[in-house]
Order: C-alpha cells, then structure tokens, then sequence
C-alpha cells in the first residue's frame, strides 16, 4: 500500500529508539499480531519481535460467579426439557413406536452436533478476536466478519437472521404455552362445574395475568418463579409417567411406522421439543472450565444423552397407552374425574405460566433493544412493548388454539433456522479458509444437515399449516358463527385499546424526537 512522506515519518518515528530504551509497537492492522523492535544499539533495523504467547481466552476470562460443570449440566436439562416433552407422544402417533424411537435419537444427534460446532466455532473465534465470551448472534457476525471475502458484506444479515429466528422462536413459544396453560385449566374447570365454553375464552382469559407476569422488572425477580416451575414440572411428570405405565396395551396393537407423511411434522414437533440452541452459548459463557462443554463425556452430550431418553420414554408410553386418542399435549388424555390426574393439569398448568415469564424476557429484550436509544428513560414505553407484545402472543393463541399443529409449525419455522442450518452455515464460513478437512468433508456435512433442516422447514411448514386449517376448519363448522363474532369483536376492542394506549404514551415522545 502506497503511503505518503508524512505519514512515513509518523509511522517511522514510533518505531525509533527513545532515550536508549526499546520500543515495541503493535503490528498495524485488524489481525495482525506480530511487534516490531528496533535496537538502540543495532544498525537501526527493525526486527521482528518474538512472538507473544497464544491467546487463551478462557484464563482471561472473569466471571463474578463461574458455573461448575453440575450447575451447567443442570440448566441445560432444565432449558431442554421444557414444556415440549409433554407433545412427543403425538410426534410417535405421526412416526410409529418404533420410527419414533431411531427418529428422536438421529435428531437428537443432529441437535447435539449442530450445538457442538456452534460452540466450537466460538472458540475458534475467541482466539482469533482476542475475545473471551459471544452470544449467539455474535458469532454469526464475527464468523462472517472475519470469514473469506465473500462472507464479510453479509455479517450484518447473518446477526439479523439470528434474532429475528431468535424471537419469532420465543414469541410462538409463548404462544404455545398460553394454549397449553388454557387447555389443562378448562378440563379440571369444566369437569367440576359442567359449564363448557370454546377454549378460546379461557385463552383471552389469560391476557390480564400474564401482562402482569411481564411487568416483573428483571429476571433476578423472575429466578424464585422459575425455581418453583422446575419443582411444579417435575411433579407434573412424575405423576403422568405413573398414569402412563398402568394397564399398558401390548407393543403389537399399536403401528410401528406410520408411513412417510407424518414424519415432517414428527421432526418438527421433536425439534421444537428438543432444541435449546439460544440457551447454548450463555451457558458456556458462564462456566468455570468452558473446555468441559465439548468432547464425549463433555456437558452437552451428558445433558443430550439425558433428554433424548426421557423424551423417548415418554413419547413411546403416550402412544402406546393412548395410540389414536393422543393429544397434543399428553395431560389432556389423563383421566378427568381422578383428584390426582386434576392435580397433574394444573401443577402443568402453573409451571408453564411461571415458565411463560422467561421465554417472554427473550423477546422482551430483542425488540426493546431495537428501539430504546429512541425512549431513553422511558419506562412507560418499556412497558407499553411490553403489554403489547404479551397481547399479540395471547391474540395468535386464540386464533390459532390448536396444540400439535401449531408446536409443529414452530419448530419447522424457527427452531429448523436457528438450530439446524445457521450453526451449519457459521461452521462452514468460520473454517473456510483454514481448510474443509479431506475431501472437504465439513463442507458436505454441513450441506448435508442444511437440505435436512430446509427440508424440516418446508414439509414441516407444508403439513403443519394443512392440519391448522383442516382443524379451523372443523371448528368453525362445529360453533355458531355468532361465537366466533364475538370472539372476533372482544379482540378488536382489546386491539383498538392497545393501539390507543400507544398512541397516546408514545405521541409526545415522537413530536420531541421530531423538533429535536
């Protein structure tokens, strides 16, 4: 590069020796990390320095509160066996008992792996960056950023991809737990008091408390509701494995494949159950020994390993007790006139709606990222997103209130994005210069799981939709059009309220941004 006398002289001139000591001066230039030494005693010449010592981002990294390899262990199980185990037994009614089985544990691989390169693409990068911790998103731009030419003019997608699959995939698990939430407590509701209503009404229910759950402030208040979440999920699924197991029909009764139609909604439902890529990266963030996260006895093959069986285990005994008659969640087939089975639905039913309060803060945090440099100090705008943001998850709910359809559509849509193809782009991208391996075996891998994950994508998008329609559909022939007016009119006027609160809270920050 041509460069001009005077900034020849500037750059010479930090190189010179001043008062007999040795200068040294970093290399210029993003990467470079060679230093230049030039002897007060020599002929003048600059030498290359020797070379500093590898950057280990791990002992440079300082972390208040360090998680142990147990502590890490238990989040990860906790982040993955969250409230989509309780539709993997109507994931085995769309596979068949034993497709069931080898499907879940060739996506489990498929999951696991692709969080293991994530991670390792991170380390990777940590070394190259000199930094200690990324998020996710992070690491898709870093990797594109500091990929080949090619990649660098796409960094920024590559982050926007990353969030937007981000919070398209909590907003809908929201959505799903609202459903859930409204469907264990109509059962126990309408058993006692024989009064039956559309579960569209129990959904909107739900509207006002859990707007008040998202106006806690902080997760450090959330952290006792998601503790006793755990304890209610824990009981929930004992319990239901107790019913499960009485009076089992025989393995024979039930089909052991349920042909090829059904399986692009079985990886969906079993990806959206399984995956818990957003959880992977802080997590590693935050250990003590972050080495111990990869490797084969590493922390995510042992919490994997862990969850891939007990969402077997569920799954197989779901549909072999209940065969055709599974529901999209497996409470809803536990008997309703027994105290116990009662018990189940609503320890379920309180530990989805604790649980509702974290995948909220996800979302939360996206879009209030997006726009808070423009309501600095706005705490009414932080929670009039808030309060809209909840009502748009309860308003998809009670459009859409079917359980496995729209799990399935989740997990094509999103978790197949964020789980599946971007851990694979970001590997290819990361290494592509460093070299593919024989043969370019990384590349054709990684292509390999990206046509399985556009493949989960598009059938699973396909068929998810078709069965949310079919079951419209149905419904809508089965009730009166006046409900469906009513329905209809109730979330127009809860819209039109939200929309004028808005206005009104936000007018005056506009006009001062506007003569600013």
């Amino acid at each position: 590069m041509d460069v001009s006398k005077a900034e020849q002289g500037t750059e010479l001139e930090t190189f010179l020796p001043k008062d007999g000591v040795k200068n040294h001066v970093s290399g210029i230039g993003e990467g470079v990390q060679g230093k230049y030494i030039a002897e007060a005693n020599g002929d003048g010449a600059l030498r290359k320095a020797p070379a500093e010592a590898p950057f280990d981002p791990f002992k440079e990294r300082k972390i208040d509160h360090p998680t142990t390899d147990c502590d890490t262990l238990t989040h990860l199980l906790k982040a993955s066996l969250g409230s989509g185990i309780l539709a993997m037994p109507i994931a085995f009614k769309h596979a068949g008992l034993t497709m069931g089985v080898f499907a879940t544990v060739f996506v489990a691989i498929i999951c696991t792996h692709c969080s293991y390169i994530l991670v390792k693409c991170a380390h990777a990068l940590y070394a190259r960056t000199r930094v200690t911790a990324m998020s996710f998103a992070d690491v898709g731009t870093v990797s594109f950023r500091h990929g080949p030419a090619w990649s660098r003019p796409y960094a920024q997608l590559s982050r926007m991809t990353i969030l937007v699959s981000l919070f398209l995939t909590y907003f809908g698990t929201c959505s799903v737990y609202t459903v859930i939430i409204a469907s264990n407590f109509q059962q126990v509701i309408e058993h006692h008091t024989q009064v039956f209503m559309n579960e569209r009404y129990y959904i909107a229910a739900l509207l006002i408390p859990l707007i008040l759950l998202s106006w806690v402030p902080n997760l450090k208040y959330l952290a006792p509701v998601s503790m006793l979440a755990n304890g209610l999920m824990g009981c929930g699924l004992g319990i239901t494995v107790y019913y499960l197991t009485q009076d089992l029909p025989a393995t024979s009764e039930r089909p052991h494949f349920n042909g090829f139609y059904g399986m692009p909604q079985f990886f969906s439902i079993v990806i959206f159950a399984m995956e818990a890529i957003g959880v992977v990266m802080p997590l590693e963030n935050n250990m003590k020994n972050p080495r111990h996260f990869l490797g084969l006895a590493g922390v995510l093959n042992q919490g994997m390993a862990g969850v891939t069986l007990i969402y077997i285990l569920l799954g197989f005994l779901g549909y072999l007790k209940y065969g055709d008659d599974t529901e999209g969640s497996i409470t809803l087939n536990l008997p309703t006139d027994e105290i116990l089975a009662q018990s189940v639905k609503i320890l379920i039913a309180l530990a989805v709606f604790c649980t509702y309060g974290l995948q909220f803060f996800v979302c939360l945090e996206i879009c209030w990222d997006g726009v808070k440099d423009r309501y600095k100090g706005s705490r009414i705008a932080e929670y009039v997103l808030r309060t809209v943001l909840v009502t748009l998850t309860v308003a998809l709910a009670v459009a859409v209130p079917t359980i496995g359809p729209f799990i399935g559509l989740i997990g094509a849509l999103c978790f197949s994005i964020l789980g599946l193809i971007c851990p694979a782009v970001i590997e290819m991208v990361t290494f592509w210069e460093d070299g593919l391996g024989p043969g370019k075996w990384r590349l054709w891998k990684n292509v390999a799981v990206m046509v399985f994950g556009v493949m989960a994508l598009i059938f699973g998008t396909i068929t998810s939709l078709e069965d949310i329609a079919r079951v419209y559909s149905e419904d809508h022939k089965a009730h009166p059009e006046e409900e469906y007016l009513m329905i209809n009119q109730t979330i127009a006027n809860v819209t039109s309220s939200v929309v004028e609160a808005i206005a009104t809270t936000l007018a005056p920050v506009d006009a001062t941004t506007i003569a600013g």
